[in-house]
């Protein structure tokens, strides 16, 4: 396993540390920061930290950051993508196992399902309108492509290399519907994909969707 930890972030400095600090010991010397041209310290604490960065000069935002983190991917010959964001919204403690998943064969594409039961997401912090948001997305994709997935919209997944080869991601949108559009192409191309119970926090310092790109899949 050649494992690419990809830790999106944008003005992070208050919690890419911590972040950093929940990845098993065994993932942290595989870790990439995406500086996605925040305009705080992020950088700088990230190379305190030891953590290689890649930082883009202009905002490519959420879609932009991963397709350029894609390219060193592939540039580079690792095995396995993760994507995690720097604003510990996520809980970063679990991408061994998603990796593990992966390496074994047993799925190509892993992400962690924040909805796993109402209480448990709206008890995480998660506000009520992204509640009812991602619920009514996922109904219809869920309806359309015909599987049961607790959601599309993941912000913490791990890819296979077979994955990031095969999907047309430069084609995506550099917007939030980026996480929907892998998600359908992963489906749709025949791919293994599963998910994994993930707590979430949402506290003062995690990054957030306004309404309208709530619903902005376009």
């Amino acid at each position: 396993m050649k494992p690419f930890i990809m830790m999106l972030a944008y003005n992070a400095e208050r919690t890419l540390a911590k972040t950093f600090e929940a990845i098993p010991d065994k993932l942290k010397p595989y870790v990439v920061v995406g500086d996605d041209a925040s305009q705080d310290r992020t950088s700088e604490v990230a190379r305190e930290l030891g953590i290689r960065v890649i930082r883009h000069e202009q905002n490519l935002n959420y879609g932009g950051n991963l397709k350029k983190l894609f390219r060193v991917f592939l540039e580079e010959g690792h095995t396995i993508a993760v994507e995690v964001h720097a604003d510990y919204q996520y809980e970063p403690a679990l991408i061994d196992l998603m990796c593990e998943y992966i390496d074994r064969g047993y799925y190509d594409m892993i992400q962690g399902n924040r909805i796993r039961t109402r209480q448990e997401a709206l008890g995480g912090g998660m506000p009520l309108y992204r509640w009812l948001g991602n619920r009514t997305l996922t109904l219809f994709e869920n309806l359309w492509f015909g599987t049961v997935f607790g959601e599309w919209h993941s912000g913490m997944r791990a890819y296979g290399r077979n994955v990031i080869a095969t999907v047309p991601f430069e084609t995506y949108s550099d917007t939030h519907s980026f996480a929907s559009d892998i998600m359908m192409d992963a489906v749709a191309s025949g791919f293994r994909v599963a998910e994994v119970p993930c707590p979430v926090r949402y506290e003062k310092d995690s990054s957030s969707v306004n309404v309208p790109n709530l619903f902005r899949y376009t």
